[in-house]
């Protein structure tokens, strides 16, 4: 209680400084009384004090859970494809490629149409003239 007088009341639910008044001696005694003996109105005052504190505890820790569970959707919403092209002699191109482009769509899982199409713009630039005939012709066998 003498933390709660010295430091002040935190909201507006009641005033922490003393009022100045007409008063009688007995009323002097009385609150003289009341500094040892907490009354009933600052104890109330402290329960008020206390309650106000943990509801703004749990606004902002709900605040907080929010952002974390925003944070977590907008990472599954983002897609991190990487990919490592590499020199590779073959015997069977047309499987190899295939196999490859297999690989790319289930490790990432590419399902939009728009992934796809960054998908095979990458196989474009990253082979050269003679195989884009066999990647378009693969692509379109995989997606019929």
């Amino acid at each position: 209680m003498k933390s709660l007088k010295q430091r002040g009341c935190k909201a507006l639910c009641c005033s922490s400084c003393r009022r100045l008044s007409v008063s009688s001696t007995e009323e002097a005694e009385s609150s003289s009384a009341s500094d040892r003996f907490p009354s009933v109105s600052s104890v109330a005052h402290a329960m008020v004090q206390e309650r106000l504190d943990q509801l703004i505890r749990e606004r902002r820790m709900e605040e907080r859970q929010r952002r974390q569970q925003s944070r977590a959707r907008e990472r599954e919403r983002t897609k991190f494809v990487v990919m490592v092209a590499m020199e590779k002699c073959s015997y069977d191109p047309r499987e190899d490629f295939r196999e490859s482009m297999m690989e790319m769509i289930t490790a990432n899982r590419i399902k939009e149409a728009k992934d796809l199409r960054s998908l095979l713009n990458y196989y474009i630039s990253m082979n050269s003239n003679e195989y884009h005939s066999l990647i378009l012709e693969l692509f379109h066998e995989i997606f019929r």
